[in-house]
C-alpha cells in the first residue's frame, strides 16, 4: 500500500510538466561545485552553486542520470554517468586507498564511454581534461577547493564554458539515457552472481524485470534504502536473494523511490520532528498538502520565493480557530520514517480522506487551546511543545520515540502517549514553572484521553478557569495558586517588590505529589500572610476565595495519581491567569 501510494504520487507529478520531477532514468541531485572547462579540456573556473537559505547553504539541483546503489566491499567498482562524488572525480581524500581505487574506476569509465556519447562536445572536453595531467592539480589549487573538501562525499561534475547546465544535462547525454532505457539495455555486472529475473510486480501487478536492489533515500543526514534485504542473512526464502524477495519491477522501483525523495526534498510536504521524519501527500493535488506543514512548524519567515502574506494568513487562521477544513473526500497519506542500521524504518502509516485528516488537526488545535497572556503568541506547533518539555530545550534529551509517537497521535486522533504527560509534569516539578505550552499540552493529554475512553463525556478541562470543577487535583492546584498569590501580595502591597522565591519554588513538588505533607504548613503560612495585608477588603476577598475553593475539599489526600497531578497544574495555571487578568490585583475574582 505504501509503495503503491508513492508510485501514484510520482505518476501524478510526472503528468504535470511544471512539477520538475525527474523522468525515469534520471534524478534531481544537488551539485555544490562545478568544474568549468573549455572545449580543449582546460580548467576555466571552479563554480560554487550554493546559496544561503536561512542559516544553511543550499546547492543548485540538476536533473542527472540516475545514480546506482553501491554497497559492500566492492562498491568502488561502480561509478555514475559523468558525475559522482569527489572521491571518484579527484581521488579525495588524498592518501585514502579506497578513494584512489574510486579515482581509477572513474578514469576507466571515461575510457569505456560509448561512441555515441563521444560525439558530444561536452563529453569530449571532459575526457580531454583527464588526458592532461596538470588539470587535476590546477583544480586542487583553486581558491575554493578547500570548500569542496568540507562536505563529506561532496558531489561534483563538469560544465562546458558557455553552457548554463552541467555536461550530464546536455541533450546528447540525456537522449542516450532515454534510448538505453527504452531499448532495455541493461548493463550487466562482471560478477557471476548477478542474475536477471522477471516476475510479477507487487506494485503494478505487471510482469517485468525485477530490481535486484532499490534506490537509496537521504533521511536525517543518512542515506538508506526503503526496501532492502541483507544477502545471506536468513531472508533468502525459496532461493531468492536480496529484493527478489519483494519483487518490484525496475520502472516501479524508480517511481516510488523518486516519489519519496521528492517528498523529502519538498519544504512544504515533509517535516523532521526529533527522531521521526514525516511526509504527507494527497491522491490528487490539494492545497491541504501545503497547509499541513503549518500545523507542525514555526511561523513563516520572510521568503521572497513564497507568498509569505498568504501563508501567514493561513497560519494565523489555524491558531485562532478560523481555519476551514477542506470538504474533500480524496485520500490523504501520512508516512512516518526513521533510519536504522540497515534501512529506513516505517514509524507509522496513516490513510484517511483529506476531510478526516483536517478535522484531526482541528481537534489537535482545539485540545491545546487554553487561556494565556495577550503578549504571548498563541501558536503551539509541535516543535514548541517538545522544547517546552525537553531538558534545556534539547530534543535529543527527550524519551526515545516520544516525538514520533506524538505526531502519530495527532494524525490518528488517538490519545497522546503517557510519556508525554509524564515529561511535562517532570519539567514542571524540576523547574517550578507552568508555562503556556506546558499547560496546553497537559490539558490536551487529559482531555483527549478522557474523550477517547468516553466519547459522550464533555471536555473536562476548559480553556479558562472552571469554578465548578470539583476534581481534587484541580481544586488543590487552584488552592496552591491562591496561597502563593496571597504571599506575593504581602510583599508587593504599597509598591514593594516580589520575593525572590515563593512557596512554588519550595513546595510545588510535594503539594502536587503528596498534598497531605505540604498543605498543612501552607495553610498556616497563609494565615500569617493574610494577617499582614493592610487592605481589609483585599483580605476579605482572599478569604472568600479560599472558602469557595476549599468547600469541596474534605481532606488532603496522601498522594495524587499522574492524571490528577496534571489537573493540579491546570488548576494552578487557570487560577494564576485569572489573577493576572484582573484590572486591579487587589480584587481577586472567580472565573466565568
Amino acid at each position: 500500500m505504501i509503495l503503491q501510494a508513492l508510485k501514484e504520487y510520482y505518476d501524478r507529478k510526472a503528468a504535470d510538466p511544471d512539477s520538475g520531477i525527474a523522468a525515469e532514468g534520471f534524478e534531481r541531485k544537488e551539485i555544490p561545485f562545478l568544474v568549468v572547462i573549455s572545449r580543449d579540456g582546460e580548467l576555466v573556473n571552479l563554480d560554487d552553486t550554493r546559496e544561503k537559505v536561512g542559516s544553511r547553504m543550499v546547492a543548485q539541483a540538476y536533473t542527472l542520470p540516475r545514480s546506482r546503489t553501491r554497497t559492500g566491499s566492492r562498491s568502488f567498482e561502480t561509478t555514475f554517468l559523468l558525475w559522482d562524488h569527489i572521491g571518484y572525480l579527484f581521488g579525495e581524500p588524498e592518501g585514502d586507498q579506497k578513494a584512489a581505487r574510486q579515482y581509477q574506476t572513474w578514469k576507466q569509465s571515461l575510457k569505456d564511454l560509448p561512441e555515441c556519447l563521444m560525439l558530444d562536445e561536452g563529453v569530449k572536453a571532459l575526457v580531454r581534461f583527464y588526458s592532461k595531467p596538470d588539470q587535476v592539480a590546477l583544480v586542487k589549487a583553486h581558491g575554493i577547493w578547500s570548500e569542496c573538501l568540507r562536505p563529506p562525499s561532496c558531489n561534483m561534475t563538469f560544465r562546458l564554458a558557455g553552457d548554463e547546465k552541467p555536461i550530464p544535462c546536455r541533450a546528447a547525454v540525456q537522449a542516450f539515457v532515454r534510448t538505453a532505457l527504452s531499448e532495455q539495455k541493461v548493463e550487466e555486472n562482471k560478477r557471476n552472481d548477478v542474475r536477471m529475473v522477471y516476475g510479477l510486480c507487487l506494485i503494478t501487478g505487471e510482469r517485468g524485470e525485477i530490481a535486484r536492489t532499490h534506490g537509496r533515500t537521504p533521511i536525517n543526514k543518512d542515506t538508506k534504502s526503503f526496501v532492502a534485504f541483507q544477502k545471506n542473512s536468513g531472508y533468502d526464502s525459496y532461493g531468492k536473494e536480496q529484493c527478489f524477495n519483494a519483487p518490484v519491477r525496475k520502472s516501479a522501483e524508480f517511481a516510488y523511490t523518486t516519489g519519496l525523495n521528492t517528498l523529502l526534498k519538498s519544504k512544504h510536504q515533509h517535516i523532521r520532528v526529533g527522531d521521526a521524519t514525516t511526509v504527507f501527500w494527497s491522491a490528487k493535488k490539494s492545497t491541504f498538502e501545503n497547509d499541513v506543514l503549518l500545523f507542525f512548524s514555526e511561523p513563516p519567515t520572510d521568503d521572497p520565493d513564497s507568498s509569505t502574506d498568504a501563508v501567514r494568513a493561513v497560519y494565523a487562521s489555524i491558531w485562532n480557530g478560523a481555519y476551514v477544513v477542506p470538504d474533500d473526500d480524496d485520500q490523504f497519506y501520512v508516512l512516518g520514517l526513521s533510519p536504522n542500521s540497515a534501512r529506513i524504518a516505517v514509524r507509522f502509516w496513516q490513510t484517511a480522506t483529506v476531510r478526516e485528516i483536517g478535522y484531526r488537526f482541528k481537534h489537535y488545535v482545539n485540545d491545546l487551546s487554553i487561556v494565556h497572556g495577550e503578549e504571548i503568541d498563541s501558536a503551539l506547533p509541535i516543535r514548541r511543545l517538545l522544547h517546552a518539555i525537553a531538558p534545556l530545550e534539547d530534543d535529543d534529551r527527550l524519551p526515545p520515540n516520544l516525538c514520533g509517537d506524538l505526531v502519530h497521535s495527532v494524525l490518528a486522533g488517538v490519545p497522546y502517549p503517557q510519556t508525554l504527560l509524564q515529561a511535562a509534569i517532570r519539567r514542571i516539578r524540576a523547574e517550578h514553572e507552568i508555562t503556556y505550552p506546558r499547560a496546553a499540552l497537559i490539558k490536551a493529554c487529559l482531555n483527549r484521553s478522557g474523550r477517547f475512553n468516553n466519547p459522550e463525556q464533555k471536555e473536562e478541562l476548559r480553556v479558562t478557569l472552571n469554578p465548578t470543577n470539583n476534581n481534587i487535583g484541580y481544586r488543590l492546584g487552584r488552592l496552591f495558586a491562591t496561597l502563593e498569590r496571597i504571599q506575593i501580595r504581602k510583599f508587593t502591597q504599597n509598591g514593594g517588590k516580589e520575593p525572590n522565591s515563593t512557596i512554588r519554588d519550595k513546595y510545588y513538588g510535594s503539594a502536587s505529589g503528596t498534598p497531605v505533607a505540604a498543605f498543612g504548613t501552607l495553610i498556616r503560612l497563609s494565615k500569617h500572610h493574610l494577617a499582614n495585608l493592610e487592605k481589609v477588603g483585599e483580605r476579605v476577598n482572599f478569604e472568600k476565595l479560599l472558602g469557595e475553593i476549599m468547600s469541596c475539599i474534605n481532606d488532603f489526600p496522601p498522594y495524587l495519581q499522574l492524571d490528577d497531578q496534571g489537573r493540579f497544574a491546570i488548576g494552578y495555571y487557570h487560577q494564576m491567569q485569572e489573577f493576572l487578568a484582573k484590572k486591579n490585583d487587589s480584587q481577586p475574582r472567580n472565573g466565568d
